[in-house]
């Protein structure tokens, strides 16, 4: 085991009508005045923005609502948000929604603690450990942004044009995450099977590493992996099965909270390769990253061949080959896919974009996927621009 630090200092309020005790929970904190930052109608067409604005009355809580939020969220919106939060002295951010809004709100209590310019936070110009207080209400489950240190953005810069990036410390924990399985029934599909993918990302990405003697996480990674895998057919088949929906949910923050990367050193390969593809054409993330995976997984896994055959048959319940471990570790890719399938993900770049992107695409999505690692990504086998160019073309 590699050394490490693990803090989940979030509270985690689970369950049906968990939304009501926002307002209480809000109070006995201190906090006087809120920001709900969300996305779409739904939460205004369902009920529950009303249901949230009555808690907090009845506790004394004052509000502003701050919509708009869209699916890789945009900064110029953050910055947007930001202005208000200062000119209507909020003094906690509440995240209602899915990743893209929880990323927003914490985003915009980065702006409120610190005095740069938000663009050089994610471009990695500066770091601070400073941020103003986080909470979230889920609505999707997928991302476990709602206990997670990370902050994911797409910004727009005139040097490199549309990138999306991270910041990621603990102090972007938030302080409490509701989440009612309930409130995720009427997602569409797509959407839902797009969380259920984006977990399994967050675990598998830790679950693959060269690190040895790392067993006991590797078990409850496979745990989660299993249960995810089948909770995602159950919900896909019937969206209102309870016991399904709490297990994705459940299972999102346990999958990016941290503990599943304890022992371990990742970086995270796969998702950035998703990422240029979520950030040059506005793809969704759970299903950017399945179109590249297998790509990737069949260009690395002789790299830890174990690791992909135990991944095999204790996850994808492939039967071992005792005598050619490539052919269980191909299979269980093959396993991987087919599941992926069963859920409406796509598996290839042009099945997710139904188009095949340009030559010089796939260069400029490899270039600025290699930069994020100073010019290489993947632990597992180092991949260049040219390493990942072949990948994406593979993935065609």
């Amino acid at each position: 085991m590699e050394n490490f630090e693990y803090a989940a200092p979030t509270k985690v309020i689970f369950g049906k009508d968990a939304e009501l005790k926002v307002g209480k929970e809000i109070a006995s904190r201190g906090y006087t005045k809120v920001m709900l930052v969300f996305g779409g109608t739904y939460l205004k067409e369902t009920g529950v923005l009303d249901k949230i604005h009555n808690s907090l009355t009845d506790s004394n809580i004052a509000y502003v609502d701050f919509g708009g939020v869209v699916p890789n969220p945009r900064l110029e919106h953050c910055k947007e948000g930001l202005k208000i939060a200062k000119n209507e002295n909020v003094d906690i951010l509440l995240g209602v929604g899915g990743g893209s809004a929880l990323d927003t709100a914490k985003a915009i209590a980065y702006g409120l603690a610190n005095d740069f310019d938000l663009e050089d936070l994610f471009l990695g110009k500066v770091t601070t450990d400073k941020i103003a207080p986080v909470a979230g209400i889920s609505t999707l489950a997928g991302t476990g942004s709602e206990t997670s240190n990370s902050t994911v953005v797409t910004l727009e810069t005139k040097e490199y044009g549309i990138l999306k990036r991270s910041y990621n410390h603990d102090c972007a924990r938030p302080l409490f995450a509701i989440m009612n399985p309930e409130l995720t029934y009427t997602l569409p599909e797509y959407q839902t099977c797009s969380g259920a993918a984006d977990i399994m990302f967050h675990t598998m990405e830790r679950y693959m590493t060269l690190a040895k003697n790392v067993d006991l996480i590797d078990r409850v990674s496979e745990g989660i992996l299993v249960s995810v895998k089948e909770a995602a057919i159950k919900v896909k088949n019937n969206p209102y099965d309870y016991e399904g929906r709490a297990t994705l949910m459940w299972a999102g923050s346990l999958s990016h909270n941290g503990l599943t990367g304890t022992g371990r050193i990742n970086d995270f390969p796969v998702h950035k390769l998703g990422h240029e593809l979520s950030a040059m054409f506005d793809a969704t993330h759970g299903a950017s990253i399945t179109a590249v995976w297998s790509s990737w997984a069949k260009y690395v896994y002789k790299s830890i061949p174990n690791k992909f055959a135990r991944f095999a048959v204790k996850v994808m319940g492939v039967e071992e080959n005792f005598d050619d471990i490539n052919d269980t570790c191909m299979r269980g890719i093959e396993a991987f896919d087919d599941w992926c399938h069963k859920i409406s993900m796509p598996t290839t770049i042009t099945e997710l974009l139904g188009f095949t992107p340009t030559e010089k695409q796939i260069e400029e999505m490899a270039n600025k996927a290699a930069a994020t690692g100073g010019g290489r990504i993947c632990l597992i086998r180092p991949l260049y621009p040219e390493d990942i160019i072949q990948i994406y073309k593979h993935a065609l």
